[in-house]
């Protein structure tokens, strides 16, 4: 599948004169910031992982270590989340939700909800080799009710594959007794389908449950459930229907109001940054009429915003 992501591969590439670039940086009084992020921004993340190969070799020295050195605040934050692997990096931010004073739920619910069955398998192998521990057993301890039942089926990463035609009927007919037709909500039938069904098929059964209820999913989700459960199976049935959507709009949250979530900003921007960033975008003007591109202009500075910017790719849609 082509890359539909905001930063490519750069065709001229050579690490050891891109690490050459980044030590000279960094060297001295003060640090050249600008040619940091105009080269880190430019190059793919497997391009990144030889620079910091090769800036070993040369100097001895732990790239990452150095840049957290010489940076600060949210603008260190983005350029370490850049040299970081797509899993190793989704496996920190997982860690970091868990283990900090109280459980980031939205960091949960934002990786787990929209990586491939795939992409969480390789999460949970990485998360063992990285800190020893199970992924499960540590989500499974900070959280509880359905909520915990719905990461753990996402956890298993055994969703079906494909359309089960015979099934379209029945899941949006036993989705609307379980919500609508019910006084008091059976969450774990919604927890149980909307957790194990391939894509493709919850949009057929959305569809379905639509034309059966006169309501869309999330209608439904909104009125019926609560608390974390409720973000949770919002952003299933968001995913299901278009993961890039469902960015856009988290995106548009992290900004719009009264201060930025700027750890969500960075966490987004960084890992769908060689995904579908383009796709993000496209979704983002649709939905919120102004460009993804302005709306980080407005609300972030320095070169924290130069960088941000630069990973989004231009104003154009």
């Amino acid at each position: 599948m082509a890359s539909r992501g905001t930063v490519r591969a750069s065709g001229n590439f050579n690490a050891s004169a891109d690490a050459e670039v980044l030590h000279k940086a960094m060297k001295g009084l003060g640090t050249d910031e600008d040619a940091i992020l105009q080269l880190l921004t430019a190059r793919s993340n497997a391009q990144r992982q030889e620079i910091k190969a090769a800036y070993k070799t040369l100097f001895g020295k732990d790239l990452e270590s150095d840049l957290k050195g010489e940076l600060g605040g949210m603008f260190e934050t983005l350029i370490v989340g850049l040299m970081t692997p797509p899993i190793a990096y989704d496996v920190k931010s997982l860690r970091d939700a868990i283990k900090g004073a109280g459980t980031d739920e939205k960091v949960l619910v934002e990786i787990l909800a929209s990586r491939t069955p795939e992409q969480v398998k390789k999460i949970i192998a990485a998360y063992k080799q990285e800190y020893d521990d199970d992924l499960e057993e540590d989500v499974c301890g900070d959280t509880s009710g359905h909520f915990q039942r719905l990461l753990v089926i996402l956890l298993q990463a055994s969703r079906q594959t494909g359309i089960q035609q015979g099934n379209i009927e029945t899941d949006a007919q036993v989705l609307f007794k379980a919500g609508e037709e019910k006084f008091g909500t059976d969450e774990q039938t919604f927890v149980t389908i909307l957790g194990n069904r391939s894509p493709e098929h919850l949009r057929r059964v959305f569809d379905a449950y639509m034309k059966l209820s006169g309501f869309e999913m999330e209608e439904t989700i909104k009125r019926e459930t609560s608390g974390g459960l409720r973000d949770l199976l919002l952003a299933v049935v968001k995913c299901a229907r278009s993961v890039p959507a469902y960015f856009a709009e988290t995106l548009y949250y992290a900004m719009k109001g009264a201060g930025t979530d700027d750890n969500t900003l960075v966490r987004v921007m960084v890992s769908r940054s060689e995904v579908d960033m383009l796709d993000i975008k496209t979704h983002f003007r649709r939905m919120f009429a102004c460009s993804l591109f302005s709306m980080i202009k407005g609300d972030t500075n320095g070169d924290y915003r130069k960088a941000l910017l630069l990973l989004c790719g231009g104003d154009e849609a």
